[in-house]
């Protein structure tokens, strides 16, 4: 099977250029976009629809930046998802427990600013996450790398929360 980065030609790397990404993405989606196999045969009609998705899964998994991270464990035979994996720590769980509270009573009250104030909070504290991963990664911390992919889809989870809670 064909890694996200081989389809996308890009390197197996946490860092990636965005404008690369979209544009290789944009070039195969329209290369193997089904409409192009109209008039073919449909075993090229099926493996068009297979080559589509495989880029559409492809460029899901490279875009999100947590995804990305699991996506290059997963190289590395750690499957950071696996639900034995539980275990966070305590610095980490206080934290957590203080903006479920803090998203419970916001949205209880309906109090939109607190909910903003609480989103910028939270996406500040991915952007250190991120860098902790491109430090994990360029070390060959694998372990660390997957505790940190856990906590960041905790705070991918929270923050697509706080936009529902969000007019």
């Amino acid at each position: 099977m064909t890694s996200p980065f081989a389809l996308l030609q890009l390197p197996e790397s946490f860092d990636l250029d965005a404008e690369t990404l979209e544009r290789n993405y944009r070039a195969l989606a329209a290369r193997f976009h089904p409409d192009k196999f109209a008039a073919a045969s449909s075993f090229e009609q099926k493996q068009a629809v297979m080559m589509a998705s495989a880029v559409n899964e492809a460029y899901r998994a490279l875009k999100n930046p947590i995804d990305r991270a699991a996506t290059l464990l997963k190289a590395q035979n750690i499957d950071a998802d696996a639900p034995e994996h539980t275990a966070f720590d305590p610095e980490f769980l206080m934290q957590q427990m203080e903006w479920r509270e803090a998203l419970a009573d916001a949205q209880s009250e309906q109090n939109h600013p607190a909910l903003e104030a609480l989103d910028t909070e939270i996406r500040a504290a991915q952007t250190d996450l991120f860098q902790s991963l491109r430090q994990a990664f360029a070390a060959t911390e694998f372990e660390q790398a997957a505790q940190l992919v856990r906590q960041g889809r905790f705070l991918d989870k929270l923050r697509k929360e706080i936009a529902a809670a969000l007019p």
